[in-house]
């Protein structure tokens, strides 16, 4: 099983050394690294980030996109054509970085492309904007996977694209083979969407390129333990991931604020080996069947089952 970790969790406890934080990284079991671009990466040349990787032995799952100062009106769809134009050079060179370190993926999220207001942006310019350019981000880089992340709102009142639905329209409109969609389990819950619903359709069409697990109570981007307040949708969405080979990393996207990063990221890593474990021992046949059921007495069954 291939996981990582937020790296923004540990930095302040490394003195924001990035080095020590992969070698803590190593230390505590993860295999896979995904770097915010640019802010991981500022003062480090492609060849450094290769080698702490290799040192650490570390393997890159790709890199996120962070837009800060300018782009807080908006990023690829931006009003200001110059600034959204910014942003997509922003995006293109985040491919040739992620490419340059031997990562698969490239996740964008647009967390100021939305509106605060009404009357506020023009719903289709807007559209039609983020559509063409990653249109042309997916053109730019046919060798890697663009997968566009979704939250419903933070920091707007409203994020444009901002649930299952519009993300998947918009995937559809962009027809190209190489965009898909990271589903945050958080992001899911804030929304009221069933995370395993989307990992289930996304699976089947080979559109789920990243998972960001972490746990909440959907009217926050709590970034919870995974698997503390939501155990079984847990298990479901993990399952639905291993019926369709996800093989991309399973991302800890939480935020340990009182709690010691170390700490956190190894019970996470036990919840998520444990629950792996439940459902091997199992077996995808025996989800299977129980779904077939459609009855919820029995899932309570499974419910009661694995907590002897």
């Amino acid at each position: 099983m291939k996981i990582a970790t937020r790296i923004n969790s540990f930095l302040p406890e490394y003195d924001n050394d990035l080095e020590r934080v992969f070698e803590k990284f190593n230390d505590i079991g993860l295999t896979h690294v995904d770097l915010n671009y640019p802010e991981h990466v500022k003062g480090y040349t492609n060849d450094k980030i290769k080698h702490l990787l290799e040192k650490h032995n570390l393997i890159a799952n790709g890199v996120a996109l962070r837009f800060r100062d300018e782009f807080i009106n908006g990023e690829l769809g931006n009003s200001n054509i110059q600034t959204s134009n910014n942003a997509l050079q922003l995006c293109k060179q985040a491919c040739d970085f992620c490419r340059e370190i031997g990562g698969d993926v490239v996740t964008i999220w647009l967390g100021y492309d939305g509106f605060d207001y009404s009357f506020q942006i023009d719903y289709v310019k807007v559209w039609e904007q983020i559509k063409t350019n990653i249109k042309e981000i997916a053109e730019y880089a046919p060798d890697l996977k663009i997968s566009i992340e979704y939250k419903p709102f933070q920091p707007r009142a409203y994020a444009f694209i901002d649930s299952f639905g519009i993300a998947l329209s918009m995937i559809k409109e962009i027809n190209k083979d190489n965009v898909g969609i990271t589903l945050d389990f958080c992001h899911m819950l804030m929304k009221h969407e069933n995370p395993a619903y989307g990992a289930s359709i996304l699976g089947h069409q080979d559109k789920l390129y990243g998972i960001h697990l972490n746990d909440g109570y959907g009217l926050n981007d709590d970034g919870l333990m995974i698997g503390t307040s939501n155990l079984i949708k847990t298990i479901e969405f993990i399952y639905y991931s291993k019926l369709y080979n996800y093989d991309q990393a399973y991302y800890f996207d939480t935020f340990p604020v009182i709690e010691d990063p170390v700490e956190e990221c190894r019970a996470n890593i036990n919840m998520i080996k444990k629950l792996d474990c439940v459902i091997d021992q199992l077996g995808l046949d025996y989800f299977g069947n129980l779904i077939k059921q459609n009855k919820a007495t029995k899932v309570s069954d499974f419910i009661v089952d694995i907590l002897k």
